[in-house]
């Protein structure tokens, strides 16, 4: 009777135990991340004076679509071509009328300049 008893009180701690543990009750901690300081919105004009695969933020209008996942943005200080791949998008709808904040990185060489864009934020 003791062996029952043991066994099954054995179980039902295993059991209890693997059910708080799928529910994920011991040692969760919530996903941790990067918490100083944020990059500031800066202008087309600035980003171009960057250097290549510097993050950058930019907050103006994506005007028109240029195909193959290349976009035209526009702010007060001039244009630029943005690279936005299709899931950067988060279900993001955005119009030429319509404020964004690009977050990115320059993507420059000898010939070209463009922005690698991350995320697409609707203002």
């Amino acid at each position: 009777m003791k062996k029952i008893v043991t066994v099954t009180a054995l179980a039902l701690v295993l059991g209890l135990s693997g059910e708080a543990f799928a529910r994920g009750g011991y040692n969760q901690q919530p996903a941790g991340g990067f918490t100083g300081p944020t990059i500031s919105a800066i202008s087309v004009g600035e980003a171009k004076k960057l250097s290549d695969d510097t993050p950058v933020v930019l907050t103006g209008k994506i005007v028109r679509s240029l195909g193959s996942e290349k976009y035209e943005f526009k702010d007060k200080t001039g244009s630029v071509t943005l690279d936005i791949d299709n899931d950067d998008w988060n279900g993001v709808n955005v119009g030429p009328e319509d404020t964004v904040e690009i977050q990115g990185e320059v993507d420059k060489d000898f010939t070209s300049f463009e922005i690698d864009v991350d995320r697409v934020i609707k203002k």
